[in-house]
């Protein structure tokens, strides 16, 4: 009596290997163009308005997507995004009369050794 299943087993999946510095220049360059096109058109969330950003910059966003991986086109869009959110909350406070607080840096405590 075998215990060995005839059924060959699935592939195994390869090991996502990260992006050289050349793959890297080329994302943030494909970025940065989907932006600014994004940008002259006066989109900030091209998530939500995923129809209006495609009408617009659909060529951008394109490369913007086959020249970086998947997790970092969603980072990137997400962190546009909440930098700009970040950007009216500082304008708003600044309008209000806020001030920037420095804080001194805290020195980590000493390893005993």
């Amino acid at each position: 009596m075998s215990l060995v299943s005839s059924s060959p087993s699935p592939p195994p999946t390869p090991e996502p290997v990260a992006p050289n510095r050349s793959q890297r220049t080329r994302c943030w360059a494909a970025r940065d163009a989907f932006f600014a096109c994004l940008d002259a058109h006066g989109i900030i969330d091209s998530l939500k308005g995923h129809e209006v950003a495609t009408a617009h910059c659909g060529k951008q966003d394109i490369a913007f997507k086959n020249e970086c991986a998947g997790s970092w086109v969603e980072y990137f869009k997400k962190r546009r995004v909440m930098e700009h959110k970040k950007d009216e909350l500082m304008k708003g406070l600044a309008k209000e009369g806020a001030v920037k607080l420095e804080l001194p840096q805290q020195t980590p405590p000493q390893q005993r050794s």
